[in-house]
C-alpha cells in the first residue's frame, strides 16, 4: 500500500499535468523535455514527471518529493524578491508553524555552527548560493535556493563569553508565493537538514 506522502504527491502531480501550464518550465525556471521537468532542489538534480518526483541519485525522505510538488503546483511567472529577507513570523498566519520552525529549522543548526562556518563555501557550491548581503549581519551568513524561486539567509553568532551561539533562518520576502506557508516552514527544516548531512556526511 502506498504510505500518505506518496499519495498526496502523486494527488499533486495529477492536478499539476490536468492543467498543465504552458510556460512551466519558464515559471519553475527549469528545462523540459515531453512532459518531464528538470530543475534544482535541496542541493541536487531533480526530476518532475507524470508518475513520479526524483531527487538526485539515492533514496530521500518522501517530503522532499511532497515539497517540490507543491513548488511545482505553485509555480508562477513572479520573481523571487530579496533582499530584503523576512523572518518566518512575519508571513500572514504563520504563527501555528512558528515553534516548529524555530526547533527544526534554526535551533538545530546551533550546536554545528563551527563547522557550517568551516562549510560555507561547499554550501554554497551545492545550493546554488551566494554570500548573504553585508547588511545582514551574524558572524558567518549565506544565502541558498532549495528551490529555485525560494532563498533563505542563514545567519549564525558564534559563541563566546556573554552570549550562547545561534543561528536565524530567513526567507526571501515573496516566498509565500510559490509554496504554502505550512510547506514553505518546511523548506526551512528540509534545507537545514540537508545542511547538517552536507557538513556531516551522514546519508
Amino acid at each position: 500500500m502506498a504510505d500518505n506522502y506518496s499519495v498526496l504527491v502523486q494527488n499533486n502531480l495529477d492536478r499539476l499535468y490536468r492543467n498543465l501550464p504552458e510556460d512551466l518550465a519558464a515559471y519553475l525556471p527549469g528545462r523540459r523535455e515531453g512532459d518531464r521537468f528538470f530543475f534544482n532542489a535541496f542541493g541536487e538534480k531533480c526530476t518532475v514527471a507524470p508518475g513520479s518526483i526524483v531527487l538526485g541519485s539515492r533514496e530521500h525522505a518522501p517530503v522532499y518529493s511532497l515539497l517540490i510538488s507543491l513548488y511545482a503546483l505553485n509555480a508562477s511567472p513572479g520573481r523571487c524578491i530579496h533582499p530584503p529577507f523576512r523572518a518566518f513570523r512575519e508571513f500572514p498566519g504563520s504563527m501555528p508553524y512558528a515553534g516548529a520552525f524555530a526547533s527544526h529549522t534554526e535551533q538545530v543548526m546551533v550546536p554545528y555552527v563551527d563547522r557550517i562556518k568551516q562549510a560555507v563555501p561547499e554550501i554554497i557550491n551545492t545550493f546554488d548560493g551566494e554570500k548573504a548581503p553585508g547588511d545582514v549581519g551574524g558572524d558567518v551568513a549565506f544565502v541558498v535556493y532549495p528551490l529555485p524561486k525560494i532563498a533563505l539567509c542563514y545567519l549564525f553568532y558564534e559563541a563566546d563569553e556573554d552570549f550562547a551561539a545561534s543561528a536565524t533562518c530567513l526567507f526571501s520576502t515573496n516566498a509565500d508565493e510559490f509554496m504554502p506557508l505550512d510547506g514553505l516552514a518546511d523548506v526551512g527544516e528540509y534545507s537545514s537538514k540537508k545542511i547538517l548531512s552536507l557538513i556531516t556526511k551522514q546519508a
